[in-house]
């Protein structure tokens, strides 16, 4: 699809200040929509379409650009030593590819579309140069790349103390806040990433992510919705709230049985 340059056009919003919440429930975060605003009134970009399982960045290539999610959904993945792909990243509209890039000017991950994605890419150096000129811009970005490095953060937390059931559930409720957070659908989830992705980007086994979906399923707290199981509904979100919390207060723990 042939790019098309977008020209800065609109003056400076000043209010970004972002929204932040529990990490079992957390507030919808308000910096998505911020990061595209900026992008879209100040900055040049280029825009395209990138299908399903189609590349938006390849590592090892020279770093010259941030990409930004416009619709659609991302996943990052990187090559261990012995040549095993994990995946490290999971990025939704609003959020941004490239990050961990800047410090060695070399892009760190593979990244591919996990539907039909829009994605905007802008030259870092172009950013900066404009951003001496819109200070609001670079706060912005900083603004991204905190939420970011949070949600990072949150991860590794529920890798290194939660059991596999806790894992999942988690997984399934930060994917569900993420998603009403954008006004996207919620009623029934598409799983994009398969059981051994999970297990990849959770620290966990294909047999272990498939048996804790499978009694997250038998306890009421999700219900498959096809055969397949890569759809599914969540009857309530705060019985999924409310287990992944008892989990988190040993004080209030409780088990499935």
């Amino acid at each position: 699809m042939t790019e098309l340059a977008v020209l800065p056009r609109h003056p400076a919003p000043t209010d970004l200040r972002p929204r932040l919440g529990h990490r079992v429930q957390p507030s919808p975060p308000a910096h998505w929509r911020e990061s595209l605003r900026m992008v879209e009134r100040y900055l040049p970009f280029t825009r395209r379409l990138v299908h399903a399982d189609a590349t938006v960045q390849l590592a090892g290539e020279p770093f010259t650009s941030l990409h930004i999610i416009k619709v659609g959904a991302v996943k990052t993945v990187a090559l261990s030593a012995s040549g095993r792909e994990q995946v490290v990243g999971l990025l939704l509209p609003g959020e941004w590819v490239g990050f961990d890039c800047i410090a060695t000017g070399v892009q760190a991950c593979d990244a591919y579309a996990m539907d039909t994605c829009e994605i905007w890419s802008l030259r870092y150096d172009a950013m900066l140069r404009v951003a001496v000129a819109v200070p609001t811009i670079l706060q912005a970005v900083c603004m991204a790349m905190s939420a970011q490095l949070a949600r990072d953060r949150d991860w590794r937390f529920s890798i290194c103390t939660l059991p596999a059931d806790a894992r999942v559930a988690d997984f399934v409720l930060t994917w569900v806040h993420a998603l009403s957070a954008r006004d996207l659908r919620t009623d029934q989830i598409t799983l994009r990433l398969t059981r051994a992705e999970i297990g990849s980007y959770l620290g966990m086994t294909l047999e272990t992510v498939s048996r804790s979906f499978s009694r997250l399923n038998r306890c009421g707290l999700i219900r498959f919705e096809d055969k397949g199981r890569r759809y599914f509904a969540i009857p309530s979100v705060d019985a999924l709230t409310e287990y992944v919390r008892n989990i988190v207060d040993p004080a209030e723990r409780k088990t499935l049985q």
